[in-house]
């Protein structure tokens, strides 16, 4: 089992590489980036503070800040004032970034129909349901291994201050 997990976690890799590289041509198409695109796509439906949109998007905060910064200056975002708090305004798109947006999300289904062509659609579904199963195991585990980490350090300095 771990043998095959291993494996599999390669592939993903490799995947995710190749989904990466398709994804700058689609973006790039378009005069965008990849990571412009997803911050795009984060922020379409909501706006949202930049510290959410990187939490969303599992990246630095300031990597996001760098590219919402980028995205204003192009007239493709603006920053609006944020009810809930007044120190972290909110990034939305403009009508400027809803049509780069909408022009990339269209390069991207007629890519989409053509790299999933001769898979089930049934077959894409249960991959996708285990790679949410495996997603949700792992950060369990990550969560559990930090805890465990954090715990054995806080014996550890307690251990040291006994010893005194």
């Amino acid at each position: 089992m771990a043998e095959e997990l291993a494996l599999l976690v390669a592939d993903v890799f490799e995947a995710a590489g190749a989904l990466r590289r398709a994804g700058e041509a689609l973006a790039g198409a378009e005069g965008q980036t990849q990571a412009r695109w997803q911050l795009m796509s984060v922020v379409s439906e909501e706006s949202l503070p930049v510290a959410r949109a990187a939490r969303r998007l599992g990246v630095a905060r300031q990597g996001v800040q760098r590219i919402a910064n980028e995205l204003v200056r192009d007239g493709l975002a603006e920053f609006r004032d944020n009810p809930d708090h007044r120190t972290s305004s909110l990034l939305a798109l403009t009508p400027s970034g809803r049509r780069a947006l909408e022009a990339i999300t269209t390069r991207a289904e007629a890519a989409h129909r053509v790299m999933g062509e001769g898979i089930a659609q049934a077959d894409l579904a249960t991959l996708r349901a285990l790679l949410r199963r495996l997603t949700e195991q792992t950060d369990q585990w990550a969560e559990a291994e930090a805890e465990a980490e954090a715990e054995a350090e806080a014996e550890a300095g307690t251990g040291a201050e006994a010893g005194e």
